[in-house]
């Protein structure tokens, strides 16, 4: 049996125009005013406005995120709540 290693999550985000994010694990769903993301620090949900994915790369766990990023939100880790209960706080 293998052990999952963790990667290390970071971002970076540049002038709230592109997001950069490493450590990514799932992209549990996106719409062009909210992304949110599984990373291995917890849940990230991103919103803003005209956010589109620009790249994508689950094996690497690289991520970038295009638009105007009005929001940065970690959720608990350990939550059993739904992806909606989530975004609806």
């Amino acid at each position: 049996m293998q052990e999952k290693v963790l990667k290390p999550h970071s971002l970076i985000l540049d002038n709230r125009k592109k997001l950069s994010l490493t450590g990514v694990e799932d992209v549990s769903g996106f719409n062009e005013e909210t992304v949110s993301l599984k990373t291995t620090a917890g849940g990230l949900i991103v919103k803003g406005s005209g956010l589109h994915i620009g790249r994508l790369d689950l094996d690497t766990g690289d991520v970038e995120i295009e638009g105007v990023v009005n929001l940065l939100n970690y959720t608990d880790s350990k939550t059993d709540k739904g992806f909606i209960q989530r975004l609806l706080g």
